[in-house]
C-alpha cells in the first residue's frame, strides 16, 4: 500500500489497526496540540502505546518489514559508510546489505516517510535503499553499539589535539579550558545516553596508572565498555562536578551530587558520587528514572501467595514493616511500589529518606540533612507531630531510630522502612541488638519482607540440561528425578551474558501469635524464629529461587549466588 500517496495519518494508521481507541486518540492529539512533540511520542509518553507498537502500525500499513536490531547480524562494513553524527541525527541505521546484494543497503528508519534522510543517505553511499522499520530506541542502542567506543577515542583525540598538549593536569583544565565548551560535554552525555539505552544502573569510571576505565553494571553484574587515554580523566571529573553541582577545585575530598538529563524522552536523575584515588578521581553515577520506583506491584515478581501476603501486611492500619536486603535488593523499589498503593486522598503519608530516591504526588518527603542536625531521629520527631497516618523511613541504622519507630507503630502509625539484614528473621535479632525490647518488637512488628534479585536468563539463547544429583538435592528434589534446568549461553540480544533483564525472589514473614510468643522471650535466635515462620507457610528465598530455577526462569548459580548463606 502506497502510504505517502494516500496521506493517510498515523492517528488513522493506528485506529485502522486497533492500536489505540478514538477517545486515547483524541486525549493525544489535544496534549500534542502546541507541545511541539509528534503524535507518536505523545501515545507512547501517555503509556497508550510502547514504540514497537508505532513501528509496527506503520511497517505494516506501509507493507515495509519491520526489524528487530537486537536479532539481526550488522555488517560494521555496512554502517561506517555513513558518519555518526549523520545516523544520529536522521535516526537511521543502514545495518546489512540486501540478500547479498552490494547495491543495495537495509537502512532501519523510526520515520520510513522522512524523505530528506532517505535523500542523504542514498548520496553518501551512492547506493539503493531497501527501507525497514524500526524504534528510535534500538536504532540509538545500536549506533552507541557500533560507534561507542570509537566515537569517545575520536572526541579525546580532538580534545587535546586541539589544545597541542600531552597530558591535563586539573590545574590546566580549571584555569586553561572552558570546559562547557568542550567535547568533554559531548562524552559525559554520551556515556549516560549509552549506559541507559543498555539498561545500565551505574556507570564507574575509574583511573588507573595509565589509562581510565568506564564500566557499566547492567542486571547487577559490571561490564567493562571502554579504556580510555588517561589524559582526559582530569576534564571529565571536572565536567561531571560542574553539572552535578559540586566544587571543581576540590580534589582531596569525597565529594556526592546530583544530575538530571532526559534520555529518549525520560528524565533520569543520576546520583553522583565521586572519590579520590591514587590515581585521580573515581567518579560513580547511579541512574533511576523518575518512574522506575512507581511501578504496578505486579511487576515485582511476586508469586500468588507471595502476592496475597505482601497484600495481607500492607492492610494492616499500624506496626511496621521491614523491607530487608542488601544494597541494590531492589528495598527502595519495593517500598516506592507499596507507597503508590497506599497513596490514597484521605492518608497522610510523610517519608524521611536519605537522598530522595524519587519524587511522588501527593507524598511529603524531608530529605536527611545532617549539617542541619536534620537525621532519621530528629525528622522522625517532628513528623509525629504533622498528623501522619502512614511513615517510611528510608533506612533504620541506630537505636534511636529503631526506638521511635517502634513508639510511631505502637501509637497507631503505619511504618514502613529497610534494614540491611540477610534475612526476615535476622531483621528480627537486628531490632533486638540494636537495644529495642523484644516485647515491644513482638508487638510492633507485622511483617518483613526480605529480597533479593536474580538475573533473568536470555530467553533467545538459554539452554537446557538435566541437573545433577547435587543441584537435584539443592533444589529440594528427588535424585532419582529427570529435572531440566536451563543455563546461560549468550547471544546479540543478552550482549552475550546469557541473561536479560532482573526479577525479585521474595522471603515474607507475616506476624503470627506464635512468631510474637517467640521474639517476645529474651534468648530467641533468628534460626527459632526462621523455624516457627516456615512452620506457618513462609518460603525461604532459596525456595522462591528454586522455583525461578525449575521454571527456566533464572539459572542454578543464580539461586546459589543470592542465597548462598541458605
Amino acid at each position: 500500500m502506497d502510504y505517502t500517496r494516500k496521506k493517510l495519518r498515523l492517528g488513522d494508521v493506528l485506529l485502522e489497526n486497533k492500536y489505540i481507541t478514538k477517545e486515547q486518540l483524541d486525549e493525544a492529539l489535544k496534549k500534542q496540540n502546541g507541545s511541539g512533540k509528534k503524535l507518536g511520542e505523545v501515545l507512547v509518553d501517555e503509556g497508550y502505546l510502547k514504540e514497537g507498537d508505532i513501528a509496527r502500525a506503520i511497517s505494516k500499513q506501509m507493507s515495509l518489514a519491520y526489524v528487530d536490531l537486537k536479532t539481526v547480524n550488522i555488517n560494521d562494513d555496512v554502517v561506517k559508510l555513513v558518519p555518526e553524527n549523520i545516523l544520529k541525527k536522521h535516526v537511521v541505521f543502514p545495518y546489512d546489505y540486501a540478500d547479498g546484494n552490494i547495491g543495495v543497503i537495509k537502512v532501519a528508519m523510526a520515520d520510513p516517510m522522512d524523505a530528506i534522510a532517505i535523500d542523504d543517505i542514498s548520496i553518501i553511499t551512492n547506493l539503493q535503499i531497501e527501507i525497514e522499520v524500526a524504534t528510535s530506541r534500538q536504532i540509538l542502542l545500536a549506533i552507541d553499539r557500533v560507534f561507542g567506543q570509537s566515537g569517545v577515542n575520536a572526541a579525546l583525540e580532538s580534545f587535546t589535539r586541539d589544545r597541542g598538549i600531552d597530558v591535563l593536569d586539573d590545574d590546566a583544565i580549571i584555569e586553561n579550558e572552558d570546559v562547557t565548551n568542550s567535547p568533554i560535554v559531548v562524552l559525559v552525555k554520551e556515556m549516560i545516553e549509552s549506559a541507559v539505552r543498555q539498561r545500565a544502573s551505574d556507570i564507574h569510571i575509574e583511573p588507573t596508572e595509565k589509562s581510565v576505565r568506564v564500566r557499566f553494571r547492567i542486571d547487577g553484574a559490571l561490564h567493562e565498555k571502554g579504556t580510555y587515554s588517561h589524559k582526559i580523566m582530569a576534564a571529565l571529573a571536572a565536567r561531571i562536578k560542574i553539572i552535578g553541582g559540586m566544587d571543581i577545585a576540590e580534589k582531596r575530598k569525597p565529594q556526592d551530587g546530583r544530575i538530571t538529563q532526559v534520555v529518549d524522552r525520560l528524565e533520569y536523575d543520576i546520583r553522583v558520587s565521586i572519590l579520590p584515588t591514587v590515581f585521580g578521581e573515581k567518579v560513580v553515577m547511579r541512574l533511576a528514572s523518575k518512574n522506575a520506583f512507581t511501578r504496578d506491584k505486579s511487576q515485582l515478581g511476586l508469586k500468588a501467595d507471595d502476592l496475597k501476603k505482601f497484600d495481607h501486611i500492607f492492610k494492616n492500619p499500624h506496626g511496621i514493616v521491614l523491607v530487608t536486603g542488601p544494597t541494590g535488593s531492589g528495598k527502595s523499589t519495593t517500598l516506592y511500589t507499596a507507597l503508590s498503593e497506599l497513596n490514597r486522598e484521605e492518608v497522610n503519608i510523610i517519608t524521611v529518606e536519605d537522598p530522595v530516591e524519587a519524587n511522588i504526588n501527593g507524598i511529603n518527603q524531608v530529605q536527611v540533612n545532617t549539617k542541619a542536625d536534620l537525621t532519621f531521629a530528629s525528622a522522625l520527631r517532628s513528623i509525629l507531630r504533622q498528623d501522619p497516618d502512614i511513615i517510611m523511613i528510608g533506612e533504620i541504622r541506630d537505636t534511636e531510630t529503631a526506638e521511635i519507630a517502634v513508639q510511631a507503630a505502637i501509637t497507631g502509625h503505619l511504618v514502613v522502612s529497610t534494614l540491611h539484614t540477610n534475612s526476615a528473621a535476622g531483621s528480627i535479632t537486628r531490632l533486638i541488638d540494636m537495644g529495642v525490647e523484644p516485647y515491644l518488637i513482638s508487638d510492633a512488628v507485622v511483617g518483613v519482607i526480605a529480597q533479593r534479585l536474580v538475573r533473568k536468563l536470555c530467553p533467545a539463547c538459554k539452554d537446557k540440561r538435566l541437573a545433577t544429583e547435587n543441584e537435584k538435592r539443592m533444589l529440594k528434589r528427588s535424585t532419582a528425578e529427570n529435572i531440566l534446568i536451563y543455563e546461560p549461553v549468550g547471544c546479540n540480544q543478552c550482549d552475550f551474558t546469557g541473561y536479560k533483564g532482573r526479577i525479585g525472589v521474595y522471603e515474607i514473614m507475616c506476624m503470627s501469635t506464635a512468631l510474637k510468643e517467640i521474639i517476645s522471650r529474651e534468648a530467641s535466635s533468628s534460626e527459632e524464629i526462621k523455624a516457627v515462620a516456615m512452620k506457618e507457610g513462609m518460603k525461604t528465598l532459596r525456595d522462591s529461587a528454586a522455583e525461578y530455577v525449575l521454571e527456566g526462569t533464572t539459572s542454578y548459580e543464580e539461586m546459589m549466588r543470592v542465597s548462598f548463606e541458605m
